[in-house]
């Protein structure tokens, strides 16, 4: 398993779900930790859980990712609390909408960019040009299977994690050689709030996959140097079914699959 002592690590959408997960396992893996999320509330009691349980050093920073200036914001508060010593950034945070697009509110998809696209991009250009410097560091982005496809019903989620994916890889390329690791996980269906927020549940024919399986695929990603892991194989087929049915084919048949009760 991938050392991180003495390293600090960031974490977005820390307050459950998968960003708790990983801040479990990088606390007990040795780090200190930045956690952040849009509630103090829900955000704290992670916080003092990870210190009892620990002894890891917490520092909870409440932020909305989602304006335009909240990563910048998050990324000072971090740089104040550890004297500019973030070596592992979990862009986390995200949400999904679905429904019919024409039906969505305009200003919710606009959220979901900025937060699912928009942070991811502006976090990593904030902290990474450190960790080349320093010649080590780690950016785990949490794309999903979802990446691998266009989704009718999800369009903006989909198309988010799609960039998530190409974003990751191509910096995994450009930086492996430099001593900085990136890696895009891609979970399916997972056993989180996110369905919650989605207004729909869904499994894709198998059961919910745990936040822990998700990242210890991420770390095992680490460890073998991968550009990006998919959690389950259950998901490794159905996110390769594009390149076997087409990208077509494939949209179709998850339109029928997702197409919400009462519309044609």
């Amino acid at each position: 398993m991938t050392d991180f002592r003495n390293r600090t690590a960031l974490v977005t959408g820390a307050s459950s779900g998968i960003g708790a997960a990983f801040a479990e396992a990088l606390a007990a893996h040795g780090a200190d930790l930045v956690l952040a999320a849009p509630s103090e509330e829900r955000l704290r009691p992670v916080a003092e859980r990870l210190r009892a349980l620990h002894g890891a050093r917490v520092w909870a920073v409440p932020v909305d990712l989602a304006r335009e200036d909240g990563p910048d914001l998050l990324v000072e508060q971090a740089r104040a609390a550890t004297g500019d010593a973030v070596d592992v950034l979990v862009n986390n945070a995200g949400f999904g909408t679905y429904g019919r697009y024409e039906e969505l509110p305009a200003d919710r998809d606009h959220r979901e960019v900025m937060l699912d696209v928009v942070a991811v991009e502006r976090m990593t250009h904030l902290l990474l040009p450190a960790m080349v410097e320093r010649g080590r560091g780690t950016v785990v982005n949490v794309s999903s299977t979802s990446g691998f496809q266009a989704v009718p019903y999800m369009a903006v989620y989909g198309a988010s994690k799609a960039f998530v994916l190409s974003y990751s890889i191509a910096l995994w390329a450009e930086y492996r050689s430099r001593g900085v690791q990136v890696l895009a996980v891609c979970p399916g269906p997972t056993d989180t709030h996110f369905f919650d927020v989605l207004g729909r549940r869904m499994s894709a024919g198998g059961r919910l996959r745990t936040t822990d399986e998700v990242v210890t695929a991420a770390f095992r990603g680490l460890d073998r140097g991968l550009p990006y892991v998919i959690d389950g194989r259950l998901n490794y087929l159905t996110s390769n079914a594009s390149r076997l049915l087409g990208r077509g084919l494939v949209a179709g048949i998850t339109a029928r699959t997702l197409r919400p009760r009462g519309n044609p």
